[in-house]
């Protein structure tokens, strides 16, 4: 039998997707302990009872919200790796930053939850959790910091962390960040991309001359 989580992702014009889009963006808003199910009601436009039948309880529907996020990032770090399969270091990091950037942007829930859950300090924690160490490993490995049968190390694993927490960080604080710099989205967009590339290339590539591919087609 499939479970609610198939169900919604088989069906995505149902009542059990909307219900669960809606409850990534406020769980990623208010974390788990800031969410009631009576506000994820109130924004799908069904009622409690609904939610219920559909999801069950909150923890229910915390689970389902991380499970499905995990999903999400797996196949987007595999259509990552696919895009980056053997080309150099620097390539692989241009077209990682540029990939991840816009999917994050897309989802800002998937960075606010990791984030959340890094700061948020409470007595009691949701049982689930997003699977954070497996796919910092997976980035490791893609990024030939560990080989692919080979354990990675501690070093590779906070250096792939630097990474993914830059990112996190821009698209989280997007809109703080946005009026800070003064720029339209758009443009706040590109400068996320241009200062990570800055930052990271050099940092693992060594190549401190390094420009985008990006650049190059507009050359």
């Amino acid at each position: 039998m499939k479970s609610p989580l198939e169900k919604a992702r088989d069906a995505p014009d149902s009542t059990k997707a909307r219900t669960l889009k809606v409850a990534r963006r406020i769980f990623g808003e208010y974390g788990f302990h800031g969410t009631t199910t009576r506000m994820i009601a109130q924004e799908s436009g069904v009622d409690i009872s609904t939610l219920y039948y559909h999801w069950g309880d909150k923890a229910d529907l915390y689970e389902a919200v991380v499970t499905d996020i995990d999903e999400d990032l797996r196949l987007q770090l595999r259509r990552v790796e696919e895009r980056v399969a053997g080309r150099t270091l620097a390539e692989r990091l241009d077209i990682a930053i540029d990939e991840m950037t816009d999917y994050l942007l897309v989802h800002p829930e998937v960075s606010n939850l990791v984030l959340l859950r890094y700061f948020a300090k409470t007595r009691a924690e949701p049982i689930t959790d997003l699977r954070v160490p497996s796919f910092v490993s997976s980035i490791a490995r893609a990024m030939k910091l560990a080989e692919k049968d080979e354990p990675v190390s501690p070093e590779a694993r906070m250096q792939v962390l630097a990474i993914m927490n830059a990112i996190y960080n821009f698209v989280s604080g997007q809109e703080f960040f946005q009026s800070v710099v003064g720029v339209d989205r758009d443009r706040y967009v590109t400068l996320t991309k241009e200062t990570l590339k800055f930052i990271f290339i050099p940092a693992f590539a060594g190549e401190k001359s390094f420009v985008s591919m990006t650049n190059r087609k507009e050359a």
